[in-house]
């Protein structure tokens, strides 16, 4: 039962972070991936050799079962959040899911109307003969792969249905915003901006992912500011944090290694170190801001929160 409601009695702080963010989300986040020309995409997808085409098809595979993952995966932190009465940042939340299966829709389209169109060599880029008959992509989905999103995003998240405690809630923000998120995601789209602009290829794919990246930059600052205020709120919870974020980093890494194990020649001249790097340096920066919300007032949490929200 409800006793009252913030809009009737308080209002709301719309100088929180997580409104801040909103506003962000309403000015920023309507887009719509069919409005995305992909032509020229298809066009420069058949001058591709095959490597080329199964690296994108790797990257797009990971991708597409990601943001599916997160979608079918959130609604249990937007609980929470709702059931301790945060309506600021419940209001935020519900862009996240609505974003993601965005991001879902528009990965997909990419595969139905590119990469995967009736092809004359046939399989692997094709419907096998016209037969309508698709390409299993979970194939590409590796061991570091299925750990973090086949079993630790869905067992995160949905502890907190019988769990809403701090620790619980940590360990579910950690492993979507500041893995998934925060190192795994913005690794894939430094891959695809590195392979697409220096070759000048696939504008309609280079367009989406831009999209996607800046939607998702409003769910990293968020997941940034959630922890930040849970260790506020919570210092002992450290080791909580320490300990998620920590245990899930190898699998991450082993999820770059793993796409580029794949090929004798890395297609596009692709440098694994400098990847590995390019997600060590995500992962450390977001780390130390959370260092120093140890013990912090949540002023300082909301006054950080906005200085890097205008940086």
């Amino acid at each position: 039962m409800h006793t009252s409601f913030a809009t009737t009695t308080r209002g709301l702080h719309r100088d929180l972070p997580p409104m801040r963010f909103y506003e962000k989300a309403k000015r920023l986040g309507i887009w719509n991936p069919a409005d995305i020309d992909l032509k020229k995409d298809q066009e420069d997808w058949s001058t591709l050799n095959a490597d080329e085409k199964d690296l994108i098809l790797r990257l797009l595979a990971m991708f597409v079962a990601g943001e599916e993952a997160v979608t079918l995966d959130l609604l249990p932190l937007i609980r929470v959040i709702a059931q301790e009465g945060r309506i600021e940042e419940e209001m935020f939340l519900t862009t996240f899911l609505f974003e993601e299966a965005k991001h879902t829709d528009f990965f997909r389209r990419f595969l139905d109307e590119v990469a995967l169109l009736p092809s004359p060599l046939g399989a692997p880029f094709g419907d096998d003969k016209g037969m309508g008959v698709r390409l299993d992509l979970s194939n590409y989905h590796t061991d570091n792969y299925r750990h973090i999103f086949y079993h630790a995003l869905p067992a995160a998240l949905s502890t907190l249905e019988a769990d809403p405690s701090p620790s619980a809630q940590i360990r579910a923000s950690a492993t979507y915003n500041m893995v998934v998120e925060g190192v795994l995601a913005e690794t894939g789209y430094h891959a695809f901006f590195t392979m697409l602009e220096r070759n000048d290829l696939m504008p309609g794919l280079r367009k989406g992912i831009s999209l996607l990246k800046q939607d998702e930059s409003r769910h990293i600052a968020y997941g940034v500011y959630l922890l930040s205020r849970l260790m506020a709120e919570h210092p002992e919870e450290w080791d909580t944090l320490d300990a998620q974020m920590n245990n899930l980093l190898p699998f991450a890494i082993g999820v770059i290694g793993d796409a580029f194990a794949a090929y004798d020649v890395i297609p596009y001249g692709l440098v694994e170190d400098d990847f590995v790097d390019y997600a060590m340096s995500q992962f450390t920066k977001r780390f130390e801001r959370l260092e120093k919300a140890r013990g912090a007032t949540l002023d300082e949490i909301n006054r950080v929160a906005r200085e890097a929200d205008e940086a």
